[in-house]
């Protein structure tokens, strides 16, 4: 995965160094009040910090900088540990040898603090390397770099831009262990096979720090679809890379000897892995054949249940919680984002195939594409939960991501963008929309969020749940709860949530003012107390509905619109399909697309098959 790192030295001796001291730090960013997202417990793992720690592990074991060279590592995921750069820099003079800073896999929104982490060590003649979606995707796309790159590199920060294995990072930590890093590492136009490489590996104190213990591994890189809001195609390619079930079994079990047994596979698209059914057979070898207590968390796309197996295999070798790209139920506005191989005529299938299954579904969903009103949007959260079976629904403003088409185009044609990279987390509104003010696009985002978790939807997914998966009731109930919470209380995501929120006062973003103790702690308290109230009562009532569902003698035959296979007439009168153009032309082009499989089908089996 990709690193960042830049120019100076520390501990540099008459003598040659023994060791390289490489602290390996994957940033957060700013909250609305200047203050670094940080959790005592984060929810989700790094997968980039996780690979880079085992590249640079495999470097250790084979001597990488030379016979007898050391390299000592440390790994900060700055949603869950503070970072302190002068009690880092202190702890490396104390090391001596030389020193390098890695800030990895750095989003458009973490790029200003990771520069702000930099500059400390910087001025201690520190070196440091910066990497990630950011710099790779604006070197993929952007015919010069930005200026906030350039700015940056001025200040002696070096820049690596691609992935680092098959030797890469060894490149990079031999130019830091010379005192000789380079200003740009540029390995966008060559991107490595993956098969055989070390395992991403996090120590067992580092996972402890997510909520669940959740490791992480990814088994490909790269999709082949165009989508243009995405910046995954332009970053790691169109061309599927993939670990063997080897790479994922030795994972695994590397990880659940030290008692981490759950893990969030981070491909893009895992139903587009060409080996999926060979990493399938391994994962229920391991949980069916050995009783491994393993559960694993997968994203794929809306096409997934047209392979023979794939959605049986997966639950079966512990796939419980599925994230989906469903982005939008107006195809209008999927093909305006050519996400084509989207078709509404498929999510109801696809979504009761998982559920059939015993599987939780997370579906994405964006918000202000072109033709979006705050109207049409709360009609299509509607519709969504009336007739389709999805479980976790978390909304996204459509943002221009530095390193996807949308942006490229925006910023060839001069349209307005906010500037601060900071505010790029897709929580945040950073462009106008064609019909709505910026005001009503911002209403419509947590009118959406508002309306999909009421009480009497969450009491339907609680139904849906018994009926379908009990055992997962106690699960699905806490994320409802998370959902439903961080976005009033916190103002953040859920995806950046974590539990206990935490804030130190003196790493504030630089240009706001430092806040007295006397103006910042009682703040604060009366922030956790305010939140900590939020949270009880919205447990205290979803608490309630789940044991009222629970309690129900006829909840195993729960049914409703949305879980209900219908027949044909009877799905083609679904909103669905009618609440506009489009869906009344992918209506029009199922038809078609059946008659012609009608017709082909039809002197084969005039033939006998």
């Amino acid at each position: 995965m990709s690193i960042a790192i830049g120019h100076s030295t520390a501990g540099s001796a008459a003598s040659a160094p023994d060791h390289l001291n490489f602290i390996i730090i994957k940033p957060s960013h700013y909250d609305d009040d200047g203050y670094p997202i940080q959790w005592l417990r984060s929810a989700i793992p790094s997968n980039t910090l996780a690979c880079l720690n085992g590249l640079a592990l495999d470097a250790k074991r084979r001597e990488a900088l030379g016979s007898g060279v050391d390299i000592r590592i440390d790994t900060y995921d700055e949603t869950n540990r503070r970072v302190r750069p002068q009690r880092i820099i202190r702890a490396l003079r104390k090391s001596g040898g030389r020193s390098l800073i890695g800030l990895v896999g750095v989003q458009s929104n973490q790029f200003s603090r990771a520069v702000d982490i930099a500059r400390p060590f910087l001025a201690a003649g520190i070196q440091v390397c910066i990497g990630g979606f950011h710099v790779s995707g604006c070197i993929a796309m952007l015919p010069e770099l930005p200026q906030e790159i350039r700015e940056a590199q001025a200040l002696g920060i070096s820049f690596f831009a691609g992935e680092a294995e098959n030797g890469r990072l060894d490149q990079v930590l031999r130019d830091a262990f010379n005192g000789e890093l380079k200003p740009l590492y540029n390995f966008m136009d060559d991107l490595p096979a993956l098969e055989g490489s070390p395992a991403p590996m996090l120590p067992e104190k580092v996972v402890r720090r997510t909520l669940g213990a959740i490791s992480s591994i990814d088994l490909g890189r790269g999709c082949p679809y165009q989508c243009s809001f995405c910046t995954i195609i332009n970053v790691q390619g169109r061309k599927s890379r993939v670990r063997s079930a080897d790479d994922l079994e030795r994972t695994v079990r590397e990880n659940y000897a030290q008692g981490i047994k759950r893990f969030f596979i981070t491909d893009d698209n895992l139903a587009r892995n060409s080996m999926w059914e060979e990493l399938f057979d391994r994962m229920i070898k391991m949980k069916v054949d050995e009783g491994m207590d393993i559960g694993f968390t997968i994203q794929v796309d809306t096409l997934c249940h047209k392979i023979p197996n794939f959605i049986e295999k997966a639950t079966k070798g512990g796939a419980r919680r599925i994230f989906i790209g469903l982005e939008n139920i107006n195809p209008d506005n999927l093909i305006g984002a050519k996400k084509r191989q989207n078709k509404i005529t498929d999510y109801r299938e696809m979504l009761q195939k998982w559920a059939e299954h015993g599987a939780i579904t997370v579906a994405g969903y964006i918000l202000g594409f072109p033709g979006d009103t705050k109207e049409s949007i709360l009609r299509d959260v509607a519709i969504i939960q009336r007739e389709l079976p999805v479980d976790i629904l978390e909304f996204f403003f459509l943002t221009p991501l530095p390193g996807s088409e949308d942006h490229k185009v925006q910023w060839s044609k001069g349209v307005w963008m906010d500037p601060d990279l900071n505010k790029y987390d897709l929580n945040h509104r950073v462009s106008h929309h064609p019909k709505m003010s910026d005001a009503e696009w911002e209403d419509a985002y947590r009118a959406a969020w508002q309306a999909y978790y009421s009480p009497e939807h969450v009491r339907t997914i609680l139904k849906r749940t018994a009926a379908k998966k009990p055992i997962m009731l106690g699960g699905i109930t806490s994320t409802l709860l998370w959902f439903n919470t961080m976005i009033p209380l916190e103002g953040l995501h859920p995806l950046e949530g974590g539990m206990i929120r935490m804030k130190y006062r003196r790493d504030r973003r630089p240009g706001l003012p430092l806040e007295s103790p006397f103006v910042f702690y009682p703040r604060l308290a009366r922030e956790t107390v305010r939140k900590l109230r939020g949270y009880w009562s919205t447990w205290r009532l979803f608490h309630a509905i789940r044991k009222e569902v629970a309690a129900d003698p006829d909840a195993r035959n729960y049914t409703d619109l949305a879980l209900s296979p219908l027949m044909e007439n009877e799905a083609e009168s679904l909103d669905l399909y009618h609440a506009t153009r489009g869906g009344e032309a992918a209506l029009a082009r199922k038809h078609r697309d059946d008659a012609i499989r009608a017709h082909a089908a039809a002197p084969r089996a005039a033939m006998g098959g």
